[in-house]
């Protein structure tokens, strides 16, 4: 285990790079951090290529594979400096990233969630997390929508991201995919063709698009879908969250 006491050390200045788009890009990897997201991409086998505490017994308890050789001790003031928290655990690890922008699957089925401009980055983890909930297949990130490995995004999935497959795509090339292999393609809107999204039949095999906070879904993708559902609300609030709104819908799907 090597020992960094110093915020100017290149290792920690490579670290701190991480915590922007350009900078994991370069060096394609990306840094985790928490007791529970480190010990999940343990657990899921995940390409950890260093391990980083603050405590060298934090590394017996992670159960760390000892194929990880690079493994480093740092003072509470360096973790201050890499770590996106204002009071971080002291426990990071370094993963590779991956290629999100890889081909459709040759067979397509069972239910996937799509992310169009979704920008806030707890809804993000949120919905990921309840698609690793219902045990979807798959979450596609569509065009707008913040970066995978955006640190702000990776905490909220909560480790989910190592439990359900990630995507990253343009969603129209989706919806035909799906429309090819007969998978239902639901989208939310408030309009004279929407139904309630009760009348529709619980499935295992749907696809269901979810739009940004705002702006809701863009009008080139409702365009494309089978059948845009909206939720019955019996008080005054004029719209729902669109994590709660794709979580209720997920669910009234799997059930």
């Amino acid at each position: 285990m090597q020992s960094i006491t110093s915020n100017q050390n290149n290792r920690v200045k490579e670290w701190r790079k991480m915590q922007s788009k350009k900078g994991r890009l370069s060096s394609g990897q990306y840094i985790i951090e928490g007791w529970h997201i480190v010990d999940e991409a343990i657990k899921h086998d995940q390409q950890i290529d260093a391990v980083i505490v603050t405590d060298a017994n934090f590394l017996d308890q992670l159960e760390v594979d000892p194929a990880v050789t690079d493994t480093y001790l740092i003072t509470p003031e360096v973790a201050k400096h890499i770590s996106a928290t204002e009071t971080p655990q002291g426990v990071f690890a370094v993963l590779t990233t991956e290629n999100y922008h890889e081909s459709i699957p040759e067979k397509l089925g069972g239910s996937w969630l799509m992310l169009d401009n979704i920008q806030d980055p707890g809804n993000i983890g949120t919905m990921v997390r309840t698609a690793d909930a219902a045990g979807m297949n798959g979450v596609i990130f569509g065009k707008g929508t913040a970066d995978i490995y955006n640190p702000k995004v990776v905490r909220s999935m909560q480790g989910s991201q190592f439990h359900v497959r990630l995507y990253s795509g343009d969603l129209a090339v989706w919806m035909a995919a799906f429309n090819k292999h007969n998978v239902p393609v639901y989208g939310t809107e408030l309009n004279d063709q929407a139904i309630s999204y009760d009348d529709v039949e619980p499935t295992k095999q749907f696809a269901l698009v979810m739009g940004n906070e705002g702006n809701g879904v863009s009008a080139d993708l409702l365009d494309k879908t089978d059948q845009n559902l909206y939720i019955p609300m019996n008080g005054e609030a004029e719209s729902l969250n669109v994590a709660v709104a794709t979580g209720i819908l997920i669910f009234h799907f799997v059930k």
